[in-house]
């Protein structure tokens, strides 16, 4: 797990303590020392640019992301322009490490004129052995979510941010990343959906060069003229289900975006316990 995704679950937990009416806790000294201590000076220039506004300046301004060692990130001009080149491309990819340890590619399904895509991080041992995004116990949680929004899997699209399954299920490096992310921008590009959803920290942090979750979930923001909004990942959601409420309203502002009404949902599911 990554600095950020750590930082994130300390600050879910401290959060569901605080609506337990706990108001202090007892830190041992060394703990205060690391809170409060000397930081490092790239950690003061990011706690000055740490405002979801500062960041979003910060996009405007950004270069790309870095590609991998000794090779530039492939331009989206170069990656190509139709579903059948593009699936070829991903399946053939050895641009990253990741490609030696994989069974095979996942490059995403759904539908091709979806008005939802979701994007999430990477595939997994379940998703690695069939080449299908999110089929996992956390998939089972983001089928459920889908279908509380009123659609099907196969009504939307599901995607991530790497092709490859990372070994041990670890979050992707950076030129990891940069490698992948041309064919997911291609993918968005050729589905042209009415609203991104954002599963987690990592495709916050590598589509729109945001880091804080848990600070900026919930918030609409842009991205290519798309309205685009970040939420919790479905695994984290299994490990916090207290998270799971804050979770579904940002879902539902997704589904009265789109013109679909939450207390229909509810509705159903009252009729199901009935």
């Amino acid at each position: 797990m990554s600095q950020p995704d750590i930082f994130d679950d300390v600050i879910a937990c401290l959060q569901q303590i605080k609506r337990r009416g706990r108001r202090r806790l007892d830190l041992r000294p060394e703990t205060v020392e690391a809170l409060f201590g000397p930081a490092p000076a790239a950690a003061s220039e990011d706690a000055a640019d740490a405002t979801p506004e500062a960041q979003r300046e910060r996009l405007r301004n950004a270069a790309p992301p870095p590609g991998p060692a000794g090779a530039a990130a492939t331009p989206t001009a170069e990656i190509p322009a139709g579903w059948e080149g593009l699936a070829a491309a991903v399946a053939g990819c050895r641009r990253c490490r990741l490609h030696a340890g994989r069974t095979q590619t996942v490059f995403g399904e759904g539908a091709r004129n979806a008005a939802v895509m979701f994007v999430g991080e990477g595939p997994g041992e379940e998703e690695d052995r069939t080449g299908r995004p999110f089929v996992g116990l956390a998939g089972g949680l983001l089928t459920r979510m889908i279908a509380a929004m009123q659609f099907s899997r196969e009504e939307v699209y599901i995607a991530n941010i790497v092709k490859c399954r990372p070994p041990g299920n670890r979050t992707p490096q950076p030129d990891e990343a940069a490698a992948c992310l041309p064919y997911l921008l291609r993918q968005i590009e050729l589905i042209k959906p009415k609203v991104l959803v954002l599963l987690g920290a990592v495709p916050l942090r590598y589509v729109m060069r945001i880091d804080g979750i848990t600070r900026v979930h919930g918030q609409w923001m842009e991205f290519g003229g798309i309205p685009c909004l970040p939420t919790y990942h479905p695994a984290y959601l299994l490990r916090s289900p207290q998270m799971k409420k804050e979770s579904w309203e940002d879902l539902q502002k997704v589904m009265q975006r789109l013109g679909r009404d939450p207390a229909e949902t509810m509705r159903r599911l009252r009729e199901r316990k009935a």
